[in-house]
């Protein structure tokens, strides 16, 4: 480490001493305290002294990720490997190899446009590097498709780094989440990459493509396209639709179809409760595991680093939700068990590492309460009864931000009255 401290030390020295290129001194800043403890410290004043900065917040919240993110990877390559014959014996290494490039591909595009938009306002301001986009970059991979085009990720990365973020002072000052908001740009600018059941696993609409191409050749002996002759043959009857796009086919669907998607949720379907929950279905890359989210919340929880109130009223008003909407019944998605419906989509995820985002979340502790509630409740609201759009945790959490503000201003206030009623009968 200390051969390390001195490579940062001379490129200190030499950004000091030479004025053209002393402006990108806050690149070498943001490697220097990403590796060692800022050397910055309170000079006077009353303080607390404690080890951990910003960006060792950032690491733990981005090392509470891995368990999802190492999930992610093995599904989506199960995922893929599963609609074929030859996938069909592969091992958990084989899922795991499988599914390793692609989301590599994104991490390494998100990190490498966020940062980049973040050294060019902190060259062009001349400020610190902010830490922010350590969780926000490993974020918005994992709540992609494994199928979305890169130069899309790019866009949506910059257009969140942007307009979400640095237009209201940087880290710290937005009012949304980051992640989120460069998966509802996608969401809205471009829907055909973001949802349906083509974009859920890998390489699923060149493998439909070769199962045709096949068909034709064995009726009308056409040639298989050259770029189809290194992709697997799709299994007849496999698809890529997620559990909530099945769920979502059954409005104004026929008796016959609504009873083959319940039997998909029963025991032994491929969305039957432990498929949900240990997150063997198509879905975002890192939202499908319900146990890994869960691993990851008690790590948050244990360091202090997440509200267990904001993850607590999440998760009750999600429940108190489903029980309602089970309670009315009348079709396949009324009528699933409410545990079961939280396992589902992005519910878990969106709870544990987006509602929890101390930026954007409410700050006073009966505020949180009813913010977490808030998103729960709604997301599923969202989700259940808006067939357009049979997931609703990414809007739900964008609300619950936009009113963090507001619930936090009534609390003081509702406070500040109870005092003053308290002084005068005093």
């Amino acid at each position: 480490m200390k051969f390390l401290r001195n490579i940062f030390d001379n490129a200190h020295h030499k950004l000091e001493s030479k004025e053209k290129i002393k402006k990108f001194w806050p690149l070498i800043d943001a490697f220097d305290t990403l590796m060692f403890t800022p050397k910055d410290v309170t000079k006077s004043g009353s303080h607390i002294r404690d080890a951990i900065d910003l960006k060792r917040t950032m690491m733990l919240v981005i090392t509470a990720m891995v368990p999802c993110l190492l999930f992610g990877i093995y599904n989506a390559g199960y995922q893929s490997l599963r609609l074929t014959e030859a996938g069909w014996d592969a091992g958990v290494f084989d899922c795991f190899m499988a599914g390793l490039p692609k989301i590599l591909l994104l991490i390494i595009v998100s990190y490498a446009t966020g940062l980049g938009v973040e050294f060019i306002f902190a060259i062009r301001n001349q400020h610190s590097v902010a830490e922010g986009f350590l969780v926000s970059g490993m974020l918005i991979p994992l709540i992609m498709p494994i199928d979305v085009p890169l130069w899309m990720v790019v866009a949506a990365t910059a257009f969140a780094v942007l307009i979400g973020k640095e237009v209201f002072g940087g880290t710290g000052m937005n009012i949304l989440n980051v992640a989120l908001t460069a998966r509802a740009f996608l969401f809205f600018a471009y829907p055909t990459k973001m949802s349906g059941d083509k974009v859920w696993i890998s390489d699923y609409e060149l493998m439909k493509e070769k199962s045709l191409a096949v068909k034709e050749n064995m009726a009308n002996g056409t040639e298989i396209p050259e770029h189809l002759a290194n992709v697997p043959e799709l299994v007849d009857g496999m698809s890529g639709a997620t559990a909530m796009g099945e769920l979502a086919s059954t409005f104004d669907a026929t008796a016959a179809h609504s009873e083959t998607v319940t039997s998909m949720f029963a025991s032994g379907g491929q969305f039957d409760f432990m498929n949900s929950f240990l997150g063997l279905i198509p879905g975002s890359v890192g939202e499908t595991s319900a146990l890994a989210c869960l691993l990851g919340a008690g790590m948050l929880l244990a360091t202090g680093i997440a509200s267990w109130k904001v993850i607590g009223s999440f998760f009750v008003g999600g429940l108190f939700m489903t029980t309602v909407l089970f309670a009315i019944g009348g079709n396949p998605y009324f009528d699933l068990n409410p545990i079961h419906q939280l396992m589902l989509g992005g519910f878990m995820f969106g709870m544990v590492f987006m509602a929890t985002d101390p930026v954007t979340a409410c700050q006073t502790g009966t505020g949180k309460f009813i913010y977490g509630f808030l998103g729960g409740s709604l997301g599923i609201l969202i989700r259940i009864l808006n067939p357009a759009y049979p997931e609703g945790i990414m809007l739900a959490i964008l609300i619950a931000n936009v009113c963090a503000p507001l619930i936090d201003h009534m609390v003081i206030q509702s406070n500040i009255k109870r005092r003053l009623s308290r002084l005068k009968t005093a």
